[in-house]
């Protein structure tokens, strides 16, 4: 549910960023070392070859892969066609592997469907030439994630920036404050724009996944990637005290009623975008805590990105300055030299910066340059997960078994929500959490 509906309002990010101002550049891709194998001789040697490549994407999102794929066709004169799983990519690909004719390539919107497709033998090994490219273009964080069982089988295409902070412009202007750096200012601003008169963050307690956003960021700072990596992987329980240190923090800016806008009970039943609109449509509150495509729905509540709609890099709670993405994984389902040549392109410095031209696209492809996206807000966004480096993590909620990590009313959706209701009861959370999570890794 999460996924589609980002996924949706990602495609849109362009409409909302064009307001930063910059024009698209015209920066050739450099193919000098990323073409695939299969055209290394300069020729079409793929002509004649048939492809279908599935994914979840619709309207702007599939005309801009399609571009992509129009690029890969061209190179080397495949013939691909395109399949929509709709907004769940698992209900359309079950049927068709078991019925023995899955697409060529799919892009997977979870990474823990790598492993599952694995587990049924659905996948093929990357070939050498695209684990060449993955190597080359991606920290090994982004090679692992990828794989199942330490075989690689998959390559992150796709990215969503998570770690920001959305604010209303006029509303810090009012209160004498900037954007912060560290999660002490933060507390600190947010008391001041209270005492202003206005709630300083608006949450979208009904969209549990909000929640868990928001816990990553903080967790991802204060614990460091390693336990970040352990908690995803339930090595560490959630009773662990790197976690009560997490909640800890979080309970500094939701444990003050004038702090929530319509307080706990109003935030409990406002979802996604709903949190936004009380930002920039009412201007109930000053902030809220939400990835890129917060810009589309700044937009559509009639707040100009870049002038009222602003925002600020999630603020360092620990040692670590958060980076935490979504993202999308490119597998291979059908053994082909075809298939292989396709993730291989897509994988590449030239197929990244052909994608990066276009709107409402991120890459964790660390030799695209930043310089290559369309507006300025996607251009801060590409660098800061460049300059992150091997700090940046996956969005936690999406590891875990959905069962734990992405079910409505369920695991961790439901404890973060009850802990928004009432965050006095740190360990009695934690001791929650780990019930739900001994459950779903059983």
């Amino acid at each position: 549910m999460r996924k589609a509906r980002a996924a949706a309002i990602l495609a849109g990010l362009a409409v909302a960023a064009a307001a930063c101002g910059n024009a698209p550049t015209t920066t050739p891709a450099d193919t000098s070392s990323s073409a695939p194998a299969s055209d290394a001789g300069g020729g079409k040697t793929l002509q004649g070859v048939k492809l279908e490549v599935a994914a979840k994407w619709t309207g702007a999102e599939q005309k801009n892969f399609e571009q992509v794929l129009k690029a890969f066709s061209d190179k080397t004169g495949a013939e691909i066609t395109y399949a929509s799983t709709g907004e769940d990519t698992g209900a359309y690909l079950g049927p068709r592997i078991q019925g023995g004719s899955p697409p060529d390539v799919a892009i997977l919107p979870q990474p823990g469907l790598v492993q599952q497709y694995a587990d049924q033998n659905a996948l093929k090994p990357l070939s050498d030439t695209v684990l060449q490219e993955v190597d080359t273009n991606f920290t090994p964080y982004w090679k692992e994630l990828g794989s199942a069982d330490g075989k690689p089988f998959g390559v992150l295409i796709k990215a969503a920036h998570k770690s920001l902070v959305w604010y209303r412009g006029q509303a810090f202007e009012d209160a004498g404050v900037q954007p912060a750096t560290t999660w002490d200012e933060l507390v600190k601003n947010a008391q001041t724009i209270a005492d202003s008169g206005t709630a300083p963050f608006s949450f979208c307690g009904a969209s549990g996944w909000t929640l868990t956003d928001l816990f990553e960021n903080v967790y991802l700072s204060t614990a460091g990637p390693e336990n970040y990596d352990k908690l995803s992987k339930h090595e560490i329980p959630w009773t662990d005290a790197t976690v009560t240190t997490a909640l800890e923090k979080i309970q500094q800016i939701v444990g003050k009623k004038e702090f929530v806008a319509d307080g706990a009970s109003g935030a409990l039943q406002t979802d996604f975008p709903g949190c936004v609109d009380k930002v920039y449509s009412t201007k109930k509150a000053a902030m809220v805590i939400e990835a890129d495509f917060v810009a589309v729905s700044a937009e559509q509540s009639g707040a100009k990105v870049g002038e009222e709609a602003k925002y600020f890099p999630f603020p360092k709670v620990g040692d670590t300055a958060p980076v935490v993405l979504g993202g999308d994984v490119a597998v291979v389902m059908k053994d082909s030299p075809g298939a292989q040549a396709l993730l291989q392109f897509l994988a590449s410095k030239e197929g990244g910066e052909i994608w990066a031209k276009l709107p409402g696209y991120l890459s964790a492809n660390k030799n695209v340059s930043p310089d290559n996206y369309p507006d300025e807000l996607t251009k801060q966004l590409g660098q800061t997960i460049v300059s992150a480096g091997d700090a940046v993590r996956y969005d936690m909620s999406d590891l875990a078994p959905s069962a734990f990590g992405a079910t409505d009313g369920k695991g961790e959706w439901k404890v973060l929500q009850d802990f928004l209701r009432d965050p006095s009861d740190i360990k009695g959370a934690q001791a929650k959490l780990e019930d739900e999570a001994k459950k779903a890794w059983k």
